[in-house]
C-alpha cells in the first residue's frame, strides 16, 4: 500500500546551484559559467547540477563544486530552496542554492581550466538564467548580513593581510566606504587579529603590517556571533 502511494505521487527534479563569490583584493567578484545544453544554450549561469540518488544535499554541493572547477575543501553555507513552478521550462525542477566563499589568489590556479567559466565583478555581472539572478541577490543579503553579525575574511582573504585589504574586503562586501579609524578601532575590539612583525612593501615605502587571525578566537566569533555596526 505505502509503495502504491508513493507511485501515484508526483516526481520532480532536485538542482544545487552553487553561487560562488570571490575577492582579488580589491572587488567582490563572481564565478559564472557559460551555459552549453538548451534551454537558453550560450547564456550565462551559475554553477549547478542535479543530485542523485545516494547523495544528500550537502554532498551533492561538494560533488559539483569540484567537478566544474576543480575546487575543494571550500566554505559553503546552504540558502534557500527556489520551487516556482515554471522557473525550469525543461522540466519541473526545485532547486537548492548555496553560496560558497574564496580567496580567488589562493585558488585560481586550482580552477579547471573551462572555456566557459569567467569571474565577473557583481557590477558587471551579466544577466543570467530562469532565477539565477534572484538567487545572487539572495546570498548577497546573506552575505552582508552575515558581515554584520560573525566575521568575514578566513575564506575570502589570503593567510596574511593588511588592514588596508580587510577594510577593502568589508567595503566590497558592503558595497560603502568606511571610515579607516572606525573600522579599525571596531575590528581591533573584537580580538581575532594577530599583528605580524612582518610588513607588505608593495603598496609603499614604509609598507604595511601583516595581519593574521586567530583560528580559535575567529571560529569562536562565528559562534557566537556580534554587532558589527559600521
Amino acid at each position: 500500500m505505502a509503495l502504491q502511494n508513493y507511485n501515484s505521487e508526483d516526481k520532480v527534479l532536485l538542482a544545487v546551484d552553487c553561487i560562488i563569490f570571490g575577492f582579488d583584493g580589491k572587488d567582490l567578484k563572481i564565478l559564472l559559467i557559460k551555459r552549453d545544453f538548451e534551454p537558453k544554450r550560450g547564456s550565462w549561469s551559475l554553477i549547478g547540477g542535479f543530485l542523485k540518488k545516494e547523495e544528500n544535499l550537502d554532498a551533492a554541493a561538494i560533488r559539483i563544486l569540484h567537478h566544474l572547477t576543480g575546487l575543494h575543501n571550500i566554505y559553503m553555507e546552504q540558502l534557500y530552496a527556489f520551487s516556482k513552478v515554471d522557473r525550469d521550462p525543461a522540466e519541473r525542477t526545485i532547486s537548492v542554492a548555496y553560496y560558497a566563499l574564496i580567496d580567488i589568489a589562493s585558488h585560481d590556479a586550482d580552477l579547471i581550466q573551462l572555456d566557459t567559466a569567467q569571474w565577473f565583478s557583481l557590477h558587471d555581472a551579466p544577466d543570467l538564467i530562469f532565477d539565477h539572478d534572484d538567487m545572487v541577490n539572495r546570498a548577497l543579503a546573506r552575505l552582508r548580513r552575515r558581515a554584520l553579525s560573525k566575521p568575514i575574511g578566513f575564506e575570502l582573504l589570503p593567510t596574511k593581510f593588511t588592514m588596508r585589504q580587510l577594510q577593502k574586503l568589508y567595503e566590497a562586501i558592503l558595497d560603502k566606504k568606511l571610515d579607516k579609524r572606525n573600522f579599525i578601532n571596531k575590528f581591533n575590539s573584537l580580538g581575532i587579529l594577530e599583528k605580524l612583525d612582518e610588513k607588505d612593501m608593495t603598496a609603499s615605502r614604509k609598507g604595511a603590517f601583516l595581519f593574521q587571525f586567530d583560528a580559535d578566537k575567529y571560529n569562536a566569533k562565528v559562534e557566537e556571533g556580534f554587532s558589527f555596526k559600521l
